[in-house]
């Protein structure tokens, strides 16, 4: 199938960076990235990673579980907090 290259791509844009060790796969309409030793290996887990982040697996995050790693769930408030500045 052929197209006019004035056409913008459609799809999603991945972007891949290789460091010192690991290359870093970033998913740049949701912002979510995973790293791995190799290409292969970064984008088989940023797959994972935005299937999370979209609900498409796991499962969400239980009262006994925060208990078990030593979090009050009566502590985490019921709306996010604004992040702080140098997390924007």
């Amino acid at each position: 199938m052929a197209t006019d290259a004035s056409d913008p791509p459609t799809g999603t844009t991945i972007t891949l960076t290789c460091g010192d060790e690991w290359w870093v796969a970033k998913d740049e309409e949701t912002g979510v990235a995973s790293q791995g030793e190799t290409r292969e290996k970064a984008l088989e887990n940023l797959d994972e990673a935005v299937a999370l982040h979209e609900g498409e697996i796991g499962r969400p995050v239980t009262d006994d579980d925060l208990r078990g790693w030593g979090i009050d769930p009566e502590e985490i408030p019921d709306e996010p907090e604004p992040l702080p500045d140098f997390m924007k």
